[in-house]
């Protein structure tokens, strides 16, 4: 995608893994449909590490995160659509929106749009296992341990990160920010690609609100639930572009 390039991957059975730098890993689905292949990100901290999303949970993503035993993961929920809860039943701390945090508990296929990749056209280039099918595609319920509001802060020891609630994509959208170091897990708030507001759940009023925020914020690097990341001149143009597309719903709030 435009605006970034990725860094390499390594690519194993199910999982791609690449080293973003020396305390994270990124990790993606290379098997799974563009539409629905997102980044988790993996952040290695002092007391606790942190997981932010789970992909799609066709495969158990808890033995490939690297977090030694004993030491705490966090794992952060930016929303409650499939491609970024598929895998949260596997850990025990649990962390996500409280606008969505009832409907963690049972993860209806309406709510997460599991439905959708029921009948995608090319759901998946390799099967998981013999006889998998799309249509069989279920996410286990994973009730929230802590729900997370504006403004919360998620403690690793050695970093802290705010909880902003950016909603557009989805009415549940967080990310997390790194006020001190401008480190920033956007979600679906933003990222580098073809931004999706088109959903039954969107909201291109409240997306907007939400990209002339961003506009301010003073990251130093963007990592996004799809998509390359980038820098705080990048999430500007990706923000400018997007209020320039939809202008007019700015104006009708």
């Amino acid at each position: 995608m435009a605006g970034g390039s990725m860094p390499e991957l390594e690519v194993g059975d199910w999982f791609g893994k690449a080293k973003v730098d020396a305390g994270t890993t990124m990790l993606t689905e290379p098997f799974v449909h563009d539409f629905v292949r997102a980044n988790m990100w993996h952040l290695k901290g002092r007391d606790a590490d942190l997981l932010v999303d789970t992909g799609m949970g066709i495969c158990p993503l808890a033995p490939e995160i690297d977090t030694p035993l004993g030491k705490p993961l966090i794992v952060v929920a930016t929303h409650i659509h499939l491609d970024h809860v598929g895998s949260l039943h596997e850990f025990p701390l649990r962390m996500g929106p409280r606008m969505s945090a009832p409907q963690f508990d049972v993860m209806d296929d309406a709510v997460t749009y599991a439905y959708m990749f029921h009948n995608l056209d090319g759901a998946v280039s390799k099967l998981p296992a013999p006889n998998w099918k799309a249509a069989d595609y279920r996410i286990p319920p994973a009730s929230l341990t802590r729900a997370l509001d504006e403004g919360d802060i998620v403690d690793l020891g050695d970093r802290k990160f705010r909880v902003l609630h950016l909603p557009g994509h989805s009415p549940d959208s967080i990310a997390l920010f790194d006020e001190t170091d401008g480190l920033f897990f956007a979600g679906d708030a933003i990222y580098d690609g073809m931004l999706i507001d088109d959903l039954a759940d969107s909201d291109r009023v409240a997306y907007c609100h939400t990209m002339q925020r961003l506009l301010d914020l003073p990251i130093r690097i963007g990592h996004g639930g799809h998509g390359p990341s980038f820098d705080r001149s990048r999430m500007r143009q990706i923000a400018s572009s997007y209020l320039r597309r939809r202008q007019r719903f700015v104006s009708a709030s």
